[in-house]
């Protein structure tokens, strides 16, 4: 709903201030006084397109802000054209692009007359109304397509996305199996590696280890006073007086029991010894095993253990590839599946659309003859679309024509802006309930009217007011009557410029002003007293 306006140096106005209220809110004045430059501000406040020849003269720029509610949400919308054809727009102080404001403006308010922002214009919204006006009967069948269309889609992608990998791993898999092959022809051993390391070590210093092992064996065990000898000696020593000093006794046990070990151990070393063989093909075959698993291991940038595993999970991906067209082929039988149930659910959802939009023809067409459009012809055409999407197959859109032999158009293709007006109320009569717009603008609604079609319209305003704000220009006493809150324009002249404002009226001031659209400038008792009766049938007094 639309509480308040704010216009500054915008055409005609110099600075002008109102405040909206619910129901039904009727704008009057004098031809000229300005009411239709206030909707056309309106209008630019809600996203529609930007003139800087509205810039009012000498002033730099026209500011334009409106405070919209929606859902307890209080909004404030700002749109400033500067005199150079700049233009700048906002919500709740931030800035945000043209096309932002217009989508976010969509949702609060409808204007109908000359202007484009109206939401019937946008063919994209007929579905949503067809379907809203039989909701009952659609809204589970429609659930239901949503949901098979977004599972179809995930089954599509899934399918894409696995023939995409199928043909990337098929021109990889040469080159997998390439390196499985590698790697199993390598024998590798987990820790190999170091083990040949060891062997290396010993092998490049087999002679050293030898001729050491000689040269210990030699002292052990040498003619010449080997150690064996020094100790036999030292342990006979002691022997003969082991028997008169208990210290000489356990160094003569203890000289015993090392000379048995050294000599345990000299047969140890001439073991290590006599095992050594100088082969020089041993040396080469480990040392050219040793190279093959270093350079496998700088190809693969990995240790033994790493690339043995990395073998298992080339396994696994040719066993996937493998299994992939299987795989694929259970995709289109599921995506076949889905989309066979998604068609018949289609077709249920577009049978419904056309009995509610033959329903919704027929009582929108006779609302058109109660506006006086007796040659009016609705046709809401449901066709289908070659592509499955969230609503279906079906696309919607509204057909009129409003005179006997013209042929239906689009309702954006209706020229006369009262003509628009009176139609859009004719929708907004029968529709208004399901699309969602909190407040409705009317001008020129009582173009080429009068007398009890004027009524009817006053009447159908009314009605809708009981559900959504209305605010309408009127220059009929007619529809003004059934006026909740009544504003009149009012413009002014001195020796420079021109000026128009707006009124708020009382009771009192809305008798009079109905009396003045129905007599002109002479008011009489008699007028005063009509328009009373005027409000009195309205039901507002």
């Amino acid at each position: 709903m639309i509480t308040h306006i704010s216009i500054r140096d915008f055409a005609i106005i110099e600075e002008l201030e109102v405040d909206f209220h619910k129901g039904l809110n009727i704008i009057t004045g004098e031809t000229g006084a300005g009411k239709s430059i206030i909707i056309e501000a309106m209008n630019m406040a809600l996203g529609g397109r930007a003139d800087k020849t509205y810039v009012r003269t000498g002033a730099e720029k026209a500011v334009i802000q409106m405070v919209a509610s929606q859902m307890n949400e209080e909004s404030v919308l700002t749109r400033e054209i500067s005199s150079e054809g700049k233009n700048l727009c906002k919500i709740n102080g931030e800035i945000v692009t043209l096309a932002q404001l217009n989508e976010y403006c969509r949702k609060i308010t409808d204007v109908h007359g000359q202007y484009a922002h109206q939401s019937l214009l946008n063919p994209d919204n007929h579905i949503k109304l067809v379907d809203a006006y039989e909701k009952e009967s659609i809204t589970s069948t429609k659930k239901r397509v949503a949901q098979l269309y977004e599972d179809f889609q995930e089954a599509g992608k899934r399918l894409s996305s696995l023939i995409s990998e199928t043909r990337e791993n098929r021109r990889k898999k040469d080159f997998m199996e390439y390196e499985l092959n590698e790697i199993n022809q390598a024998n590798l051993v987990p820790g190999e590696d170091n083990l040949l390391e060891e062997q290396l070590i010993y092998l490049r210093n087999k002679e050293r280890i030898y001729q050491n092992l000689e040269i210990a064996y030699g002292i052990a065990r040498s003619d010449s006073r080997s150690a064996l000898e020094v100790l036999s000696d030292i342990q006979k020593t002691l022997k003969p007086i082991s028997e008169l000093s208990r210290d000489a006794a356990n160094l003569e046990d203890e000289f015993t029991d090392i000379y048995y070990r050294v000599e345990d151990l000299c047969s140890k070393l001439r073991d290590a010894k006599d095992k050594i063989v100088f082969s020089d093909q041993d040396l080469r075959e480990i040392s050219e095993r040793d190279d093959f698993l270093e350079n496998i291991k700088r190809k693969y940038g990995m240790s033994i253990e790493e690339i043995l595993d990395y073998a298992q999970k080339i396994e696994k991906d040719l066993l996937t590839i493998e299994n992939m067209d299987s795989e694929i082929e259970s995709l289109n039988v599921e995506k076949a599946r889905i989309e066979e149930m998604l068609q018949e659910e289609c077709a249920r959802l577009s049978h419904l659309r056309k009995t509610s939009a033959r329903s919704l023809e027929e009582k929108i067409t006779q609302e058109l003859v109660d506006l006086n459009f007796q040659d009016a012809k609705l046709n809401i055409k449901v066709l289908k679309m070659p592509k499955y999407t969230s609503d279906g197959v079906d696309s919607v859109e509204f057909l009129i024509r409003t005179n006997k032999g013209s042929d239906l158009k689009p309702l954006s293709k209706i020229a006369s802006g009262g003509e628009m007006s009176r139609i859009m109320l004719a929708f907004k009569s029968v529709i208004g309930d399901y699309d969602g717009i909190p407040t409705m603008v009317f001008d020129e609604i009582d173009s080429g009217i009068s007398g009890a079609t004027a009524s009817v319209v006053g009447k159908k305003l009314m009605e809708i007011s009981q559900k959504h704000q209305v605010i309408s220009i009127t220059h009929l006493p007619q529809i003004a009557a059934f006026g909740d809150h009544h504003y009149r324009i009012i413009k002014t002249s001195d020796d420079h410029m021109t000026y128009t404002t707006i009124k708020p009226l009382s009771d009192k001031e809305k008798v009079e002003e109905i009396a003045r659209l129905l007599s002109g400038i002479n008011i009489s008792d008699t007028t005063v007293k009509s328009a009373r009766e005027l409000i009195e049938l309205a039901g507002k007094i």
